[in-house]
């Protein structure tokens, strides 16, 4: 039974492509700790999305945020450029013009319960934060 009491974790995570797999395997670690094992499935693919952005578009640091709080998991990916995200389109269309990027905020779209994005400042670096929502309720 997942704890009533909110909670919040953060990694820093340098820009290199290997942060995809801590951050996913991190997440598992934080939720099966917190008895939210139903959502680790979902929530990896979420975060491995959010993150693989921050460091695929960017140059510098990016963050993981995890937070429970009232039955939702909010997971989130912070990243040194305070441009908003490309919005994403649908899956559809994506395969017809046989694009190989550019599915994983539509992933994120389809697999969350909410998503956005928001500018937002870390250490005195601009940034934003892409984020996520999944209701365990």
């Amino acid at each position: 039974m997942p704890e009533n009491e909110p909670w919040e974790y953060s990694l820093s995570i340098p820009n290199d492509p290997r942060a995809v797999t801590v951050s996913r395997r991190t997440l598992r670690l934080i939720l099966t700790m917190h008895g939210l094992i139903g959502l680790v499935d979902v929530a990896e693919l979420l975060a491995a999305e959010l993150v693989a952005n921050a460091v695929r578009h960017t140059k510098g640091p990016a963050a993981l945020r995890v937070r429970w709080a009232a039955g939702v998991l909010r997971i989130g990916a912070w990243d040194t450029d305070p441009a908003p995200p490309d919005a994403p389109l649908p899956f559809e269309r994506s395969a017809d013009l046989g694009l190989e990027d550019g599915r994983g905020l539509a992933l994120v779209r389809a697999c969350s319960d909410l998503w956005g994005w928001q500018p937002l400042s870390r250490d005195g670096s601009r940034g934003k934060l892409v984020w996520c929502e999944l209701d365990a309720v």
